[in-house]
């Protein structure tokens, strides 16, 4: 955790107290609300779906009962397990043999979709801002695009900024 020091003067006394102030050291949701709407946006999923994505991404084989363990917290939707394989977002792994289990894993466009979600996360690299790869800088876009689109900006300056203090350090 980093200490600031900062010095503050009282304004009718000449005396100065030293205050201290502490930064985080971790802040990964400061930005979240923006990389959720820019992933959901770019790889057309919801934000429930999203959330079974990151559970799923550490559990890499699964089965049926293991995915209803994480859905029986979220909103009740039935077809969610289909839209996820219909979307490509899981497939078999292992089909049914005698006294098994069907096993299912992320696909690896999905665990690529997580790994730069991540990635976004520790600030490591910037959302992109071409209108190919980035459905929200579109200038026929909604009003909520046209506003994230302004925090998307924000947000890559600030993960510049970062990477220059890392490069001189």
């Amino acid at each position: 955790m980093e200490i600031n020091k900062k010095k503050i003067r009282i304004a009718d006394r000449k005396k100065y107290i030293v205050q201290y102030r502490t930064s985080p050291d971790n802040d990964y949701m400061k930005h979240w609300r923006v990389i959720r709407y820019w992933a959901t946006r770019r790889y057309d999923v919801t934000p429930p779906e999203l959330d079974i994505l990151f559970f799923l991404y550490s559990e890499r084989l699964f089965n049926y009962s293991k995915f209803l363990e994480f859905c029986n917290i979220m909103s009740w939707d039935r077809a969610r397990f289909k839209t996820l394989k219909d979307k490509g977002f899981i497939h078999v792994w292992r089909k049914p043999a005698w006294k098994e289990i069907r096993m299912y894993e992320m696909t690896s466009s999905a665990k690529k979709m997580i790994n730069s979600i991540y990635k976004k996360m520790n600030r490591e690299e910037p959302i992109p801002v071409s209108i190919r790869r980035n459905p929200i800088m579109r200038p026929d876009g909604k009003y909520a695009d046209k506003v994230m689109a302004i925090a998307i900006l924000n947000f890559n300056s600030e993960v510049r900024a970062r990477q220059q203090r890392l490069v001189l350090e």
